[in-house]
């Protein structure tokens, strides 16, 4: 079996430059995944790994290959000086995989016939990213789409703080024209959280097919989503303030139509 010891590896390096740059996980099309829940989501999910590092004081190779189960996945045993210089937690297991990003294509989503979508609109933050996926996940929905995107979903920070939900949901991203118009072609309701001309979200229908679409609280979302949507709702706020984080935003909306639908 390989092995790597030092940090200085040119492989490690451009293992690094993976985690780093956005450019090179989209010209290789590969991104780390890091822990061995977060993997076994990916494997869940329908990802293709390519490479395991693993720290064998850690975890075993009969340990990999039982989580694994293919024989076409190349495991590399690394030092622990390799192990921190790619690793983001210390609590993770001793294992990194490199894995096959995933087409994000509107068109690639398969829907139910009643579906509930969460629309997010430039988002920023990969916390806020991790959250809402998590929220996501929670809720069991269709679909998340990510409108006009500010950051690359396979983030090592996104991967991380979505704790794997980034594999359990399905995920599009587009324009936000291109979104409102796959809605509206696939006969789905769009509900836009705004200040705007909005109505109570409790008050709303959600149990037929829906979208609920969020924005940032900096900016809210764009006029397009507010001028187009079927209703405009807002989240009553009775303190000082007048938004919350975009991913306890969601939260609330998801589980009012869950509620709605019976969960």
């Amino acid at each position: 079996m390989k092995q790597i010891t030092s940090v200085q590896n040119p492989f490690i390096k451009s293992l690094v430059q993976l985690q780093e740059k956005a450019k090179v996980r989209k010209q290789t099309g590969t991104f780390l995944i890091e822990g061995k829940r977060e993997i076994e989501l990916a494997l869940k999910g329908g990802y293709e790994l390519e490479t395991i590092l693993f720290l064998p004081e850690i975890i075993s190779e009969k340990e990999i290959k039982n989580l694994v189960k293919s024989n076409s996945v190349e495991l590399i045993e690394i030092s622990k000086e390799v192990y921190q210089k790619l690793a983001y937690r210390d609590t993770t297991e001793g294992i990194l995989a490199i894995a096959k990003t995933k087409s994000l294509a509107l068109s690639d989503l398969k829907l139910s016939k009643n579906p509930l979508i969460l629309v997010g609109e430039s988002l920023e933050k990969p916390g806020n990213v991790g959250a809402i996926l998590r929220t996501a996940d929670a809720a069991n929905i269709d679909a998340i789409i990510i409108a006009n995107p500010k950051s690359d979903l396979y983030n090592p920070n996104i991967v991380r703080s979505s704790v794997g939900c980034l594999f359990t949901r399905q995920i599009a991203v587009g324009t936000t024209e291109e979104v409102i118009a796959y809605l509206k072609a696939n006969k789905i309701n769009f509900f836009s959280a705004t200040l705007q001309d909005s109505t109570e979200y409790h008050s709303q229908d959600y149990t037929t097919p829906t979208a609920l679409v969020v924005g940032t609280e900096a900016t809210g979302l764009s006029e397009k989503w507010r001028t187009e949507s079927t209703k405009n709702i807002i989240i009553p706020m009775q303190g000082e303030i007048d938004s919350m984080n975009v991913s306890v935003a969601a939260a609330i909306l998801l589980f009012e139509a869950k509620r709605q639908r019976g969960f």
